[in-house]
Order: structure tokens, then sequence, then C-alpha cells
């Protein structure tokens, strides 16, 4: 099966963290929106999202994570069967493996039998859905063929399907929608055995965001992620469609910047402040329209080359220890990392990441990650020599963040997301 490849950096980095799992359930709502809760295996509770107040039943669904991933979890199929999937904003294509399945990864869970489900049906070449997907290419059954991958070398190839999604309520309500995903029959690269896939949350036309819109009132969602190191026990969230907006006291809004890609949610970088001591973008102070963009599928935070030298030259000057150079699993140079029998949270400066319109405070728990027993690893890499970053999902935890795609506006809420 020959496809058009898609490539995005959500595996550009093996950054491997201690049992981090999310998975989602859903609120079904009267207005037509819905929250997913995002369960954690090593999670953080208060009310949710403050548009909940006008709008109390709107969908949930939970998130858990796992090794720095979020996973979030839906029912697919009649009868319904758990699907684990990676909550993904730098990603389109919603899929998970399915049998047969004979050149695929490893996974504990059961793989998704289209055959056991009276609900499953394929896509023909000549369907709208192939060819809004951008992936599709024709099957001699006519069915329609998919390849996508990812800035890793991870690949995903199958063929694309209309399923019945079901997500339950915390009230035990349920709802329940048709959704184009990738059933994968052949899918490598740097998995681990509980991710059962992708969802992808991205601004292109076959997300989960863009086929639920019709259906939940609005091309919107909200998130409100765990940070690393928080009990297990305790869900993150990801809320969709009208009442997901994040508003009230202390929000902060930057623009959406409009790209041809339309895959990933674009922001402006201006600089990042380290205590109160200013770093620009680069050295002209004038930076390019959406230099950034938010990943939720991607652990710490890539910046450019000249950008993170300047960055954590400040760091490491306003931390009175000692620094240790650690080489990081994805070959993407050094990490900068401490050795220390105190909590370096203590010792650590505060970040001010100052996006368009919005400064958005970073604590030493968000900017400084301990992957093992007494050593703390910088959150962010080098990117290499390019002009573009991308804003990982350790420094947009407890963060309530909201993507509105009605108004092309990201907003930012300090939050504690384990009492969401």
């Amino acid at each position: 099966m020959v496809g058009i490849v898609m490539f995005h950096p959500r595996f550009l980095v093996a950054f491997i963290l201690s049992n981090y799992l999310v998975c989602l359930l859903a609120t079904a709502a009267r207005n037509g929106g819905f929250t997913f809760e995002l369960i954690r295996q090593d999670s953080l509770n208060t009310s949710f999202y403050n548009a909940n107040k006008y709008y109390p039943n709107v969908p949930q669904s939970q998130i858990s994570a796992y090794k720095g991933h979020h996973l979030m979890k839906v029912l697919i199929g009649t009868p319904p069967v758990h699907i684990y999937g990676i909550a993904d904003t730098g990603s389109d294509l919603v899929w998970t493996q399915c049998v047969p399945c004979d050149g695929c990864y490893n996974q504990t869970n059961p793989m998704f039998d289209p055959q056991k489900s009276s609900t499953y049906s394929d896509i023909s070449c000549q369907s709208e859905q192939c060819h809004l997907i951008d992936t599709g290419t024709c099957s001699p059954q006519n069915l329609c063929s998919y390849t996508y991958g990812y800035g890793s070398g991870s690949i995903t190839q199958g063929v694309m399907a209309k399923e019945k999604v079901t997500i339950t309520s915390t009230s035990g309500k349920t709802v329940s929608f048709d959704l184009s995903f990738g059933c994968g029959h052949n899918n490598t690269g740097t998995f681990n055995d509980q991710e059962m896939g992708i969802i992808g949350l991205g601004g292109g036309s076959d997300s989960l965001v863009s086929q639920l819109g019709s259906t939940f009132g609005s091309k919107r969602f909200s998130q409100c992620l765990l940070p690393f190191g928080t009990d297990p026990n305790i869900a993150s969230k990801v809320s969709f469609g009208n009442g997901s907006e994040v508003v009230g006291s202390g929000v902060v809004s930057t623009p959406l910047v409009t790209k041809e890609d339309k895959t990933p949610y674009f922001v402006t970088l201006e600089g990042i402040s380290v205590g109160q001591t200013y770093v620009p973008f680069n050295f002209s102070g004038k930076v390019s329209k959406g230099n950034m963009f938010l990943d939720s599928g991607t652990p710490p935070t890539l910046l450019p080359e000249n950008f993170y030298d300047r960055l954590v030259a400040e760091v490491q000057k306003q931390i009175p220890m000692n620094p240790i150079q650690v080489q990081d699993d994805a070959d993407l140079g050094t990490q900068l990392c401490y050795r220390t029998e105190i909590n370096l949270h203590d010792n650590a400066p505060i970040l001010t990441v100052h996006f368009e319109g919005a400064d958005v405070l970073l604590t030493p728990r968000h900017t400084f990650i301990p992957p093992k027993d007494g050593v703390y690893c910088f959150g962010m890499q080098s990117f290499g020599n390019i002009d573009i970053g991308i804003y990982g999902n350790f420094a947009q935890a407890n963060y309530l963040i909201g993507f509105d795609r009605e108004t092309m506006r990201v907003s930012f809420k300090s939050t504690d997301c384990s009492k969401q």
C-alpha cells in the first residue's frame, strides 16, 4: 500500500519518563460539547473549566499519562472496546492497531478486530473522506489505503474506515458519534506497549476536533494536563465543543497563526525570561509570526539551537550548582541536568514565556523533570539549526489551555489540573 507520507515531530524525542498514563472519560452535553478526563498512572481535583458554570454538562474525557505521553481513552465499535491513543495536537489522523496486524509493534491490550464490530465499514477510494485526509490511495480492493509517517520514522499503514465511537460520561450517560479513522495493519516505530495508536487533535480536516465540530457545536477544545510525577490515580481532562472555552480571571491569550500547513497550532514566541533576565528569541528582536507550535504529543519544549544555547546559559547562571551533561535518547545533543540530594525545584528560577500578547509563567516543576532519583533535567532541548520550535507537554502542565479555532486564539489559565 502506497500513500502520501505525512511527517510531524511527535516522535522526535524519546524522552523516557516513568509511568505517565492518560485516559479519557466523556460527559454528554445538552449544549453539544463534551469533555474528556485524562487519567494518569503517575499523576494529580477544583470545579472544571470556568465555562462549565454556564455549560455544566460539557462532555469530558479522561487522559492518563505514560512515559511522557498522554493517552486518551475512547470506546470504539459495537460491542464497544477500549482504545488508548496518544492525545496529539501535533497531528491529525486518528488511528489504532487493527487485526490482522502482522507488521505491528507489541501492545498489552487486545487489538481492535473490525470483524467483531457490527458498525465497522471500510471507506472506498471514491468517498469524500478518502480525498479529505490527503493520505488516501486506492487499493486493489477499492479501499482507501493510507500511509502516515512521523518525524522519527514511525509509520502507520492501513485502511481508512468509519466506526461508532462512544464516550462514557461521569454521570453515567453516553454520547456516540461516527468517526473516520485509520485501521492500522502495519505500524512501526517508537511506540510503547500501552499506546494503541494516536488521537490526532490538530487543525487538519481529518482530526478528531475537525470531525466533531458540527456534532458538538464548534471547532474548539480545552485541555488541562497534569504535571509529571503526580498521583497516577488522578486524571487530566480534555473538553470539546461549546462550553470548552477558557474564560475568567487570569486568562491570557495569543493569536493562532494561519499557515499553509493546517495541522499545527502555530503561535508567536518573542522570548523567554529567566527570573528577571529577558532572553529574546533572536538577536534582532524581530520574530517571524508562528515560530512555535503547541504539541501535546512531544514532552520537552524544543527550541532553535541559538536561542536554546543563550537560554540554557542564563538558566545555568541562576542555579548555584554544578551541572552534569547527559546525552539524550533522541540524539538531539546533551541535556542540562543536575545531580542533587535537595529538591532542585526550590533552587531553580521561574521562567516566563513571552508569547505575543500573553505571558505564561513556568515554575521549576515545569522546567526541571526528574527522570530518576537525584537527577533533574531541563525540560527544554535544542532543535537544531532551524527557525521554529515546539512547545511541549511538560510546559503545558497545570495550565488550562483553550484552542479556539472559531476566534483563532489560544488561551492559557494557570490551574491546578488535579482539581479539575
